[in-house]
């Protein structure tokens, strides 16, 4: 059985959305945990989730300053941490358009030193979150990311005798994280109007819970190099802006720089690599440092169909407006009413 007794975590970015709901989950279902260590550059958001998680009621916790382009830095904070999970990103598509060499640093540079800092401590296991515009990415962020994913998988070949083990989790649009369309839509309804982008445009959708029970999931369970994809349904933006402004006018504005009408998360190319294990599929290695056929026994996993896709547009399960509205008022916004 897995657990966090005696352990020390640390997470990167984790003043983010997910950060604050993994450090929840972290506290409450491992209150023995050694030590949960909150790594990231922004003082404020540190100072307001101190707030949130106060030492006399959370001693294990600790906010530790500092950029994931700092590896000095980095190697400084991993030190007696057993478990990293690497959140801190530059996430917006059009901001990374424009700022290129910024989301370069942040997302490649950082990862390269994550993984470094990793190799020159005793850090045991890794997981590095994803994301669906990784998949045949056509925009800077998802470039990035795709780059970053490369990365941690191929971090498995150098370890040489070193136990450690790195793996990837990737999802879609995390509902009503920082700067998401749901809070966007739901900030925009009191002026009447709500700027859609495309009529046609899918997304996946995921709840915070659900995008810590993958992380976790993978922390258990990840033999090295695996990029884990959840089963989720998606919806349409329509439907989202239907769910919270029935009475808005849609003023459709056009898709933003790097957008695209439907997000992929496994692309048939990815078929060759993929495997279904119930709740999840995994992307494979194409070189796994451990034995195909243990870890198809050990999960019962089952090779997808060649040429097997998966993407929002195409998706077999849809949310409604009337689950969204639902989700909405659970995960987001307890006050939300259409």
């Amino acid at each position: 059985m897995f657990d966090l007794k005696g352990k020390s975590l640390l997470i990167t970015g984790g003043t983010g959305s997910l950060g604050k709901a993994l450090t929840k989950h972290i506290l409450n279902k491992y209150p023995e945990i050694k030590k949960l260590v909150i790594f990231s550059r922004d003082e404020q958001k540190q100072f307001q989730m101190a707030q949130e998680f106060p030492v006399d009621k959370y001693p294990q916790i600790r906010f530790f300053i500092g950029d994931v382009r700092d590896k000095e830095r980095l190697i400084r904070a991993f030190q007696h941490i057993d478990y990293v999970i690497h959140a801190a990103a530059m996430k917006h598509v059009h901001i990374a358009e424009y700022n290129p060499d910024e989301c370069i640093k942040t997302n490649i540079g950082g990862a390269e030193n994550v993984v470094d800092a990793c190799f020159k401590t005793k850090v045991s296991r890794v997981v590095a979150l994803s994301t669906d515009k990784a998949c045949a990415p056509i925009n800077l962020y998802g470039a990035t990311k795709l780059t970053s994913d490369k990365l941690f998988v191929a971090a498995n070949n150098i370890k040489g005798e070193n136990p450690i083990k790195f793996s990837v989790v990737r999802y879609g649009n995390v509902m009503g994280s920082n700067g998401s369309v749901i809070p966007f839509f739901i900030n925009k309804k009191k002026e009447g109007a709500l700027p859609i982008t495309d009529p046609n445009m899918t997304r996946f959708n995921i709840s915070l819970q659900g995008g810590v029970d993958m992380v976790m999931h993978a922390l258990e369970h990840a033999w090295g190099g695996e990029l884990f994809v959840p089963k989720i349904p998606s919806y349409k933006i329509m439907d989202v802006a239907n769910a919270i402004g029935p009475e808005c006018e849609k003023l459709v504005v056009g898709i933003r720089p790097g957008e695209k009408v439907h997000e992929e998360m496994i692309t048939p190319s990815d078929s060759f690599y993929t495997y279904d294990l119930g709740k999840y599929y995994a992307i494979l290695p194409t070189t796994p440092m451990w034995k195909l056929e243990d870890f198809l026994s050990t999960f019962n996993a089952k090779k997808v169909s060649l040429g097997f896709s998966y993407n929002s547009g195409e998706n077999a399960e849809w949310e409604t407006v009337e689950t969204l509205r639902t989700l909405i008022k659970e995960h987001v916004d307890s006050n939300f009413s259409a």
